[in-house]
């Protein structure tokens, strides 16, 4: 009998504390993924979805931010067969042949049968399993709705502190301990904030909706050289978290929901970046 990689690394599995880790099909994972995060409504940077087929039987996902070449070579070492991230290999923008970079990432994935699958704005917008909303929840926010359109949809959230609102210096703490990292905060708005935008990522330019909507604070991951004067001259806070840090949340998120759902074995490999 032939034996298959993927065979051959599926008899390694340990068993979970309930019994052994089942088999799912890899097409009812991705079809559970794209439905959940209604990734037809979007116009995106690059394909969402599953990007590279690996095998048709999944025991383990491992999710993560950024498909780099450590961490394909962590799930692999995981002896995972899907990795979800919120940063696929393939994008509208990229060059039309491989890079040696390029090139070893999907070489990674081909060895290892492993696929790999992206979810990128769909995974920011979602109201309750997206970036920025889980940003809101776990920042205390009282309720939020859609925020930022960009390509068409919006991508982020307004949260709203109810009351007397929260102090600045406040948010900035709860900013920090909730990501992990000392964020770049201009204090140039009120003493109190009762509003704050959310766009995780690379989404400075968002702050002009942030003032026109008239907010209180932006909260952001990349900053930009205009920010510091553009929220000054306007009277808002300006708050760059980290692009990373602000996109751990949803992808891990949607690995704990494909868990539950499917009992497979869920996976998030962190690889902070400071930017």
């Amino acid at each position: 009998m032939v034996t298959t990689v993927a065979t051959a690394r599926l008899a390694r599995f340990p068993e979970s504390a309930s019994g052994p880790i089942p088999l799912v099909r890899l097409d009812d994972i991705i079809a559970f993924a794209d439905a959940r995060l209604a990734i037809g409504d979007f116009d995106d940077h690059g394909p969402n979805g599953l990007q590279i087929p690996g095998a048709a039987d999944v025991a383990t996902v491992v999710t993560g931010v950024s498909a780099h070449l450590a961490l394909l070579e962590a799930a692999a070492a995981e002896d995972a067969q899907l990795v979800i991230a919120h940063h696929g290999l393939l994008w509208d923008a990229a060059p039309r042949r491989l890079t040696r970079a390029a090139a070893a990432r999907l070489r990674a994935l081909l060895a290892e049968d492993i696929g790999l699958a992206m979810y990128h704005l769909p995974l920011d917008a979602h109201p309750e399993i997206g970036n920025n909303a889980l940003l809101a929840d776990g920042l205390g926010a009282a309720r939020h709705e859609p925020f930022a359109p960009h390509r068409g949809r919006p991508i982020g959230r307004v949260a709203h502190f109810d009351g007397d609102g929260i102090p600045a210096t406040e948010l900035f703490e709860r900013v920090a301990a909730l990501t992990g990292r000392e964020p770049l905060a201009f204090d140039t708005g009120p003493a109190r904030v009762h509003t704050l935008g959310l766009v995780s990522g690379a989404a400075a330019g968002s702050l002009d909706d942030a003032i026109a909507l008239g907010l209180d604070a932006f909260l952001t991951g990349e900053p930009a050289e205009r920010a510091m004067a553009d929220a000054r001259e306007a009277g808002i806070h300006f708050i760059a978290a980290g692009h990373y840090a602000t996109e751990t949340f949803g992808i891990r998120r949607l690995g704990d929901e494909i868990a539950a759902r499917f009992g497979v074995r869920h996976r998030f490999l962190d690889f902070p970046n400071p930017v």
